[in-house]
């Protein structure tokens, strides 16, 4: 990689951050704290370098982002390798977020599918356990939404096809929401 690439990268990822809907980001974190204030938690899932997103913004609420505060009921479900590995290899992989939600999800509680592509088979199969129950859902995507976000109260799609961009916007998505929700609670 050249200094042109990696300029043109940089401009790439920048262009991407600048076209969140900052309404829908607002709104979203205006229930995250509400969802908070009612006594519900917010369960974040995804694969691979979308997992990682999910256990970052998760532990955002759960230590502190920039203030300090009480902590924040937030999990990120792939952290329990156990019930992880155990559910895949007794039932399967694509279940592996739908059982987690079966048990730890309730009635008003928020939860996050994490998909650059949008069509992980175990994060769409989540988010339909999670509308089952009655918990909000927002779906984080690339920019073709894929067929987590026909599902999702909230779809929140990053303007780029490239896999690093993507989750790099996903972050700073949960940045900022952790800080608007830090403020408004």
């Amino acid at each position: 990689m050249n200094t042109e690439q990696i300029h043109e990268y940089l401009k790439e990822g920048a262009d991407a951050r600048l076209t969140l809907d900052v309404g829908q980001l607002i709104q979203i974190s205006q229930k995250v704290s509400e969802c908070f204030r009612n006594g519900g938690k917010i369960i974040f899932f995804g694969n691979g370098g979308s997992a990682a997103d999910a256990q970052h913004i998760a532990a955002e609420f759960v230590g502190r982002f920039e203030k300090e505060r009480q902590s924040l009921p937030a999990m990120a479900l792939h952290t329990n390798t156990s019930a992880m590995t155990a559910i895949a290899n007794d039932y399967s992989f694509d279940m592996v977020y739908e059982r987690q939600i079966e048990a730890f999800a309730k009635k008003g509680d928020i939860v996050f599918g994490i998909s650059t592509s949008g069509n992980s088979p175990n994060v769409l199969k989540g988010l339909e356990k999670a509308r089952e129950k009655g918990c909000v859902t927002v779906s984080m995507t690339g920019k073709k939404g894929g067929k987590i976000s026909q599902l999702s109260d909230y779809a929140v799609r990053v303007n780029s096809d490239r896999t690093p961009i993507i989750q790099e916007v996903h972050i700073t998505f949960g940045h900022l929401m952790s800080k608007i929700v830090e403020d408004l609670l």
